[in-house]
């Protein structure tokens, strides 16, 4: 199956390098100390402290304006932090009088002095911050200036425990930011400094940086790079093409705003983490330089290995050609930008296949890649996703992805069964990264009680540092008795007791948030931000029940009992599944109905779930199963809590998003079951249950759009209508349409009857999407099914498919425009939806149905 490749690949490959760098096991501290010196490299190199004062207030402005004199922000050393990066808050001595500001924050950067202030309003004024799109701030809790809590009188210190914060994947940047603007960059830039992230990568306008340095025309390019929703994957070599041609003013306005983006985060003291040549590179340099060795690689997911968009090229790691294109590389960035932080990131086979299995090839690669870097920049160092023997001890960062779940610095018994790898290889420092999400997709997920342990474990676990064990990790349990000021003395205390106690790994230098989109589940990234600056684990029954508090401003118990729920079933997914959204509305199965095969018994909602084993058992290569983990019944509980608070939160847009979001959650899996039923309908020749069902099928796909057309979070319109403002000229929108209604629907290359290997993988519950072409695409396969019973024929795979790609193919050309507001009222149509298909229904059993696999 497509969707398998993947992560065989990515294991494979880090299997063998792995396995090559054994040897290197006697270096226990090499790695941490070369970081220590990058780290002091920076700090010198860091903007003066007023230039990053100034855009810490400029971020208090945006944020609080009304309060933009009631905080005062210093710079302050890492010696006077106890010698790791910190942020303190004081009551400030100078205010004495009207007028005068309260809070004292200081900070080694000013995304410290951010994060001690998200601090100070999270844990003393009960507030929220969150993205617009879910739910956005909650500050009306934030007493008024002159009245702010004071802390106790020694102040809060709170240190990192570990230097980095990472923040991003390399294809968010499509899935998520393809479209931003400044004013929406500047957004998350703030967001980020609040957050405490000090590591984000900054991949924008990097195509400008090959137009520049490499004087290629314009058709040279153009066959290079994909469209503006594709460019991720033309930047690691999986396709060409695609989506494009990219147009001048794209590049220009592109590196534009790259250089606004750097530069504001470096006002704030972050490290921006820059691209590298990774050795993919356009077909045109084989006529320019006819002697290089250029191989190319194999297809990546067209239908029919169509040259036109797949088998980039790759430059052989032995060519002296490589190691000068990495250095001009970096040298252009350096001229365009002004600076760097000497991080860089590439993937050389991040989705792709090497041309050759040896390992030898490998490590000539990475050695090649990191000359490259290093001959730019000497003091170059390389953050990856994979391990390589080939590159000097300290000057490679690894992120351990998708270790909420499958954390790899815990074990190795992936890696050949080779014990305790990563204490083996301690010269290659790491990040623990929560992966999360894929491509965007709206699913409520997570695995809340990983995240709250996952980061303390990777640091102290003797499996990485004899400095700690997890016999003397503490458990930070908050107290629940104390209003928002006492309960933040207590953390602050907390955290300066155990401060001896447990120590940070030789190797572990950060944690990271590295999904593939944003805006979605913003409980789980909110935990996950403050594990940047926890020493001991969270006792998440506690942080649940506050989190409740500060996203709506109010204590309501019976919220409270709501998110228990949720933080027992949604977000305590434990079947080390990828999360991959399989709903059947947004990902329908294009498989004949007849090997479909359909569970026995039902349950009440209100029964314990049961285990039954696999419900859709996949036939075809065609057909994923939708992942579920929890208890349907235990979660419609949840939403009907959810219900019964409407009347004392509906003034709060954030328990708008949440309420939308769970009734969505729970229709979603309900549309699964009905599907199945459909079916079953079928199966028994039943065309009158098929038509009925059906009928009442698409109904709902209807009113589930109705629902979302409720909340900003869940329109599609935003995303076109950006795509739109982005274009110079008609055919540029028509273009940068197109891009933005591919990706969310067959995404990739397909033919007349064969659709794209990548469909809907980029799947998205928005208000629009369902009504204009889920809903349409759901109405040919029922045609089909009815066809096939009233003829007594057998089901017209072939012709279904040729309907439902004309049908995508059509729409992904269309042009009709979607609102960019939200409209309805959520609590009544939320209600309305409970009693029309919730209150009295059976609810199939769904447990075990599979997790699904990850392509990208």
């Amino acid at each position: 199956m497509a969707s398998s490749s993947f992560p065989a690949i990515f294991l494979t490959l880090t299997i063998f390098l792995l396995f090559i760098a054994f040897p290197w096991a006697h270096s226990s501290t090499l790695g941490i100390r070369y970081i220590s010196k990058l780290l002091d490299k920076q700090d010198r190199e860091r903007a003066p402290p007023s230039l990053q004062v100034a855009a810490a207030r400029g971020v208090l402005r945006r944020l609080l304006p009304s309060h933009s004199s009631s905080f005062d922000f210093q710079i302050i050393s890492k010696e006077q932090c106890g010698g790791s990066s910190c942020f303190i808050i004081r009551n400030n001595p100078s205010f004495l009088r009207r007028g005068d500001r309260e809070i004292l924050i200081t900070g080694v950067t000013g995304v410290e002095i951010l994060a001690g202030l998200h601090w100070y309003l999270k844990n003393w004024c009960g507030s929220h911050i969150s993205w617009e799109k879910t739910g956005g701030v909650q500050l009306f809790s934030v007493p008024k200036s002159e009245f702010l809590p004071r802390v106790n009188d020694d102040g809060v210190l709170v240190q990192r425990p570990i230097p980095w914060s990472y923040y991003q994947n390399a294809v968010t940047s499509s899935y998520t930011f393809a479209w931003w603007d400044w004013e929406r960059w500047e957004k998350e830039i703030d967001w980020m400094a609040l957050q405490g992230i000090n590591l984000p990568l900054a991949f924008t306008g990097q195509e400008a940086i090959w137009q520049k340095k490499f004087n290629l025309s314009s058709s040279d390019l153009d066959d290079f790079f994909g469209g503006p929703a594709f460019l991720a994957w033309s930047r690691m070599g999986n396709l060409h093409g695609w989506g494009g041609p990219v147009p001048q003013s794209w590049l220009d306005q592109q590196l534009l705003l790259q250089k606004k983006i750097l530069q504001r985060m470096y006002e704030l003291g972050m490290t921006p983490v820059l691209p590298a040549f990774s050795g993919n590179v356009p077909a045109a340099l084989k006529t320019r330089f006819p002697s290089a060795k250029i191989t190319r690689l194999a297809n990546w997911f067209t239908v029919d290995s169509d040259t036109r968009w797949c088998c980039t090229y790759l430059l052989d790691a032995t060519d002296p050609l490589f190691v000068e294109i990495g250095r001009a590389f970096i040298q252009q960035q350096l001229e365009e930008y002004g600076r760097t932080s000497h991080i860089y990131n590439c993937d050389t086979f991040d989705e792709n296949t090497p041309p050759v299995d040896d390992p030898h090839f490998i490590s000539s690669l990475g050695a090649a890649i990191f000359q490259g870097m290093q001959s730019g920049d000497s003091n170059a160092v390389w953050l990856m996703q994979a391990l390589l023997h080939s590159v000097p001890l300290g000057k490679l960062v690894v992120l351990d992805l998708f270790a909420e779940v499958k954390p790899l610095w815990i074990s190795s018994e992936q890696f050949y069964g080779v014990p305790y790898i990563w204490k083996v290889i301690v010269p290659f420092v790491f990040f623990m990264c929560m992966l999360h999400n894929f491509a965007g997709n709206i699913e409520m997920y997570g695995v809340l009680d990983a995240i709250a342990s996952g980061p303390i474990d990777a640091r102290t676990s003797n499996e990485n540092s004899t400095m700690a064990s997890l016999s003397s990790t503490l458990i930070l349990r908050f107290a629940l008795n104390y209003p928002f000021s006492s309960l933040s003395s207590s953390i602050g205390l907390q955290l300066l007791e155990y401060d001896t106690i447990i120590g940070p790994s030789p190797n572990s230098v950060g944690v990271g948030m590295a999904m593939e989109g944003i805006e979605q589940n913003p409980v789980v990234y909110d935990l996950m931000s403050e594990m940047a600056f926890h020493r001991n684990k969270v006792y998440v029954k506690d942080w649940i029940d506050l989190y409740s508090v500060r996203r709506y401003g109010r204590s309501v118990p019976l919220i409270q009992d709501a998110w228990n729920i949720l933080y027992h079933t949604v977000y305590n997914c434990t079947d080390g599944a990828y999360d991959k959204n399989r709903d059947v509305i947004v990902a329908f199965p294009d498989v004949d109905p007849s090997f479909i095969s359909i569970p026995q018994g039902k349950f009440s909602q209100h029964e314990k779930q049961v285990s039954r084993g696999s419900v859709i058992q996949e036939i075809t290569e065609s057909f994923e199963q939708p992942h579920l983990w929890y208890s349907t019944s235990e979660v419609m509980r949840a939403l009907e809590l959810f219900l019964v608070c409407g009347g004392e939160l509906s003034k709060s847009n954030s328990y708008r998003y949440d309420l939308v979001d769970l009734t969505r959650q729970v229709l979603a899996k309900y549309a699964n079951q009905l599907f199945l039923e459909i079916i079953e309908a079928y199966q028994s020749n039943d065309v009158k249950g098929v038509t009925r069902r059906s009928q009442k099928f698409l109904e709902l796909v209807e009113d589930i759009d109705t629902l979302l057309a409720c909340h900003d979070g869940f329109l599609l319109g935003p995303w076109l209508e950006s795509a739109k403002k982005l274009a110079q000229n008609e055919e540029e929108k028509k273009q940068f349409e197109w891009n933005a209604r591919t990706q969310v629907t067959m995404w990739f290359d397909n033919s007349d009857d064969e659709p794209s290997l990548l469909r809907d993988y980029g799947n998205k519950y928005w208000s629009g999407l369902l009504r204009d072409y889920y809903r349409p695409r759901a109405e040919i396969y029922f045609k089909f099914l009815i066809k096939s019973l009233e003829e007594g024929d057998d089901f017209q795979l072939k012709g279904w498919r040729r309907e439902w790609i004309k049908l995508t193919n059509d729409w992904q050309r269309s042009r009709n425009a979607f609102p960019i507001k939200g409209a309805g009222n959520a609590l009544n149509i939320s209600k309305w939806l409970y009693n029309k298909y919730l209150q009295n229904v059976e609810v199939q059993s769904l447990n075990e149905a599979a997790g699904t696999n990850h392509v990208m």
